[in-house]
């Protein structure tokens, strides 16, 4: 348990560093270890409908969009979307986008709604685009080869 505290103290570290208005922000493979060494954390894919059936997914994640499929407008029932997922607010709750975006937001609004230990998975599914303007490679969930399947 000493690995899970040592992560989440890092994670708030740079919440801190960062003045960023949730509880803190986790490199994909903290939070692996976090889903897989607690099973009171939970992850949290806010990406839309299509990137989890054409992109893939994390096994076991909560799939809440953060823009809705098709049209990409705000999901306005996002925070009711959440609870039905995560019903306890006390529960630590880790935001999952394509590279970190969406994420941000979508910690920040869960924050403001009574979810204190949100935290945001920086780098996210994809991370960021390579010189060739190709994601996969360059950080994120996929690239540091942690667990997914195709949707």
């Amino acid at each position: 348990m000493d690995a899970v505290n040592d992560i989440f103290k890092k994670a708030r570290e740079r919440a801190s560093a960062q003045n960023l208005p949730y509880a803190g922000s986790l490199l994909p493979a903290e939070a692996h270890a976090l889903i897989t060494q607690n099973p009171a954390v939970k992850l949290v894919d806010v990406r839309t409908r299509a990137e989890w059936e054409w992109v893939g997914k994390v096994p076991g994640a909560a799939l809440v969009e953060w823009n809705t499929w098709p049209g990409g407008q705000p999901n306005a029932n996002f925070v009711e979307d959440l609870r039905a997922q995560v019903p306890d607010p006390a529960t630590p709750v880790l935001f999952l986008c394509r590279s970190g975006g969406r994420s941000h937001n979508a910690a920040a609004a869960a924050a403001a709604a009574g979810y204190a230990q949100s935290f945001n998975v920086l780098q996210g599914f994809e991370g960021d685009k390579n010189d060739k303007g190709q994601r996969n490679t360059v950080g994120g969930w996929r690239a540091a080869g942690l667990p997914w399947m195709q949707g």
